[in-house]
């Protein structure tokens, strides 16, 4: 258990640290000069078993409240200490502020200094705590009576913390979670190279673990750990941790770095969540406000973007986005509080959402719906809330379950018991409500469906024409997927690319099934060098000009070839290799510029057909002329499919 102090300026921290523990925390020059803690400083008790308990004591003078939160936000229990002479000061309240901002709610009040002062003021200061604590995380604290200068209360302390920490190490361990270390301080030692301190927010970490530093995205390996000031193999989740890090120098380290496993790596710059304004702000909280984002240990500038409404009244609650002055690591679930542009004073807190937050459509009533959704803490119910929602994106599993940081085998579980379907988008995959998938699926047949009735002899519909008649219109990503679903569904099938249901049958009849019979072998011998029509015409006198284009044209609206200019039928397989070809010429050309010359003597056809061929290729969008030339707009292979 990671136990951290509170509490006004010389009311006792630190004399109570080293009074339970034995160790005097202040560690700097300044510290020892001045009377006060400046910095993080940690201590160490034994709980008489294979455990121990961990302190943090922070920095109680206003000025460094800064130091105060870094150390703050990995604790497991408080210890706010408050002088019995002073009662509650400035300091205490504002650090209580915080502690209940970071969602705190495990703690004990020390009144310390009672061997000062006469009974009855130590009487009054437990009215004055109590009062406080009203309406806190922190309410049902007990509250001790101790003198570090006499030791009085302090076995009775020392006994409740031990008590704590019994009924917490189970809870605090959070195994099945990847883990995260938040960095509060880095140094170098002499043979050992750069060490790394923090509280350990989930999961375990041994030695030889490969893991990351983030948001820089360093690489490192783990040389050794010390747990809560012992040398060991391995550290969990609510210990304190020092790590020898092989693979960065101690430079490279900032205090508010995550040391977390690699597949947590994801920086942001701008994260929603839900804010909690201090009711002791005298305005609200205004769009684009400025402000100090403290989170783990990080301290970032940022700007606050209210979701709903205009503002945040003080003492009210609201959904915030908050874009960074430049990344930083964080999570669902991570707590977080903002101070003032001038870090003067704590404004509000409240918790992440959505740590991968993007800009566009940030106050769409469906994004506001869908941070509703995610704002749960129980992984499966919101998983449900937000497949219920319907987004036409549906929901990126290895997304949501990154933040919500949890290891393979429990996201297998939550799935196991959510009705979903899922479909592989570009690698990924993006899980669905059945029927949201349904809806899909029903309208994509039933456009196919009508457009076989209307055009009975065409071979179906191209990608795009059938994207922009499908009800609710998926995003681009989502319809290609759901296409391949179909498809090896059985239920539609691709010819080149046309799609089409796969009972839709397109076959010539009668004089057209002749006609292609007798001029399709020279078609063949031709390949990508067709005869002109003109020239199979004079080949066989029988045919007829008028019943030889409606064949061709037939044939060309099932996609069994091109018409290219007055004279070409080129079949749909040799098209595509002209088309291929082509498109290899301009890639290789210095300003990716498709020339005809270089085409017709790559490829050795006449310059009768190699015109037509490139103006085609502009007609049907393959290609596009500017002021340098003619360059692909596409990939044939992507447009022309396995034709």
């Amino acid at each position: 258990m990671i136990v951290g102090t509170a509490g006004h300026i010389d009311h006792g921290k630190t004399s109570l640290v080293k009074a339970l523990t034995g160790v005097d925390t202040d560690r700097l020059k300044e510290e020892k000069e001045r009377g006060i803690t400046v910095d993080l400083g940690f201590a160490y008790l034994s709980s008489g078993s294979d455990q121990s308990i961990g302190f943090v004591d922070v920095p109680g003078h206003e000025r460094l409240v800064r130091n105060m939160l870094a150390g703050a936000t990995a604790i497991d229990y408080v210890l706010l200490a408050i002088a019995a002479d002073d009662g509650p000061m400035p300091q205490t309240k504002e650090h209580l502020a915080i502690l209940d901002l970071l969602g705190l709610t495990q703690g004990v009040v020390a009144l310390t200094k009672c061997d000062l002062v006469e009974p009855s003021r130590v009487d009054a200061a437990r009215g004055e705590i109590t009062a406080m604590l009203r309406g806190t995380g922190l309410a049902q604290a007990p509250i001790f009576q101790v003198s570090s200068a006499t030791g009085d209360g302090l076995p009775e302390l020392k006994a409740h913390l031990e008590s704590a920490q019994a009924a917490t190490v189970d809870s605090t361990t959070r195994l099945n979670a990847n883990f995260r270390l938040s960095i509060d301080r880095s140094f170098s030692l002499a043979g050992a190279g750069t060490v790394v301190t923090g509280g350990c927010f989930s999961g375990e970490v041994r030695v030889g673990d490969h893991l990351m530093l983030s948001p820089s995205g360093k690489k490192v390996r783990v040389r050794g750990i010390h747990a809560q000031n012992q040398k060991t193999e391995t550290g969990h989740a609510g210990q304190r941790l020092a790590i020898n890090l092989a693979g960065v120098e101690r430079l490279e380290v900032n205090r508010g770095d995550w040391l977390l496993t690699e597949s947590l790596h994801m920086p942001t710059s701008r994260l929603d969540g839900r804010l909690r304004l201090l009711a002791s702000e005298s305005i609200g909280l205004v769009q684009w406000t400025a402000v100090h984002l403290h989170i783990g240990a990080e301290d970032v500038l940022a700007r606050v973007l209210v979701l709903e409404g205009g503002a945040l009244q003080p003492g009210a609650e609201g959904l915030i986005q908050l874009e960074l002055d430049r990344p930083i690591a964080a999570l669902h679930g991570d707590r977080f509080v903002l101070r003032d542009a001038s870090s003067q004073r704590t404004i509000g807190g409240g918790t992440i959402i959505d740590a991968l937050a993007l800009p566009a459509r940030r106050k769409k009533p469906q994004r506001v719906a869908l941070l509703r959704a995610l704002d749960n803490t129980n992984t499966a119910q919101a998983l449900a809330a937000v497949l219920a929602l319907h987004m036409p994106g549906g929901v990126d599993l290895d997304k949501f379950f990154t933040q919500r940081n949890l290891q393979a085998g429990v996201s297998a579980d939550i799935l196991a018991v959510i009705p979903h379907q899922t479909l592989a988008m570009a690698g990924t995959l993006f899980a669905f409500a059945p029927e949201q998938l349904q809806t899909f699926t029903s309208s994509a047949l039933e456009t196919l469906k009508r457009f076989h009735a209307k055009s009975p002899d065409s071979p179906g519909l191209v990608r795009d024409q059938m994207h922009r008649q499908v009800k609710e219109r998926p995003f681009a990503p989502l319809f290609d997927a759901l296409l391949e679903f179909l498809i090896q569904g059985k239920e539609i099938k691709r010819s080149g690319p046309h799609y089409s249901l796969v009972s839709h049958v397109v076959e010539l009849q009668g004089v057209e099934k002749q006609i292609w019979e007798r001029i399709k072998p020279w078609l063949d011998e031709g390949g990508i060098h067709p005869p002109k029509l003109s020239d199979l015409m004079s080949r066989d006198r029988t045919l007829r000009k008028d019943q030889v284009d409606r064949t061709l044209q037939r044939l060309a609206r099932m996609a069994k070839g091109h018409l290219v200019g007055q004279e070409y039928f080129i079949q749909s397989r040799y098209f595509l290799e002209l088309a291929q070809r082509a498109h290899e010429l301009a890639l290789a050309d210095p300003q990716r510029r498709l020339n005809v010359k270089d085409l017709r003597e790559a490829v050795g056809t006449s310059r009768h057909l190699s015109m037509p061929l490139v103006e085609y290729f502009d007609q049907i969008g393959l290609t596009q002329r500017d002021t340098v030339g003619r360059h692909f707009k596409r990939d044939p292979r992507k447009m022309l499919g396995g034709q």
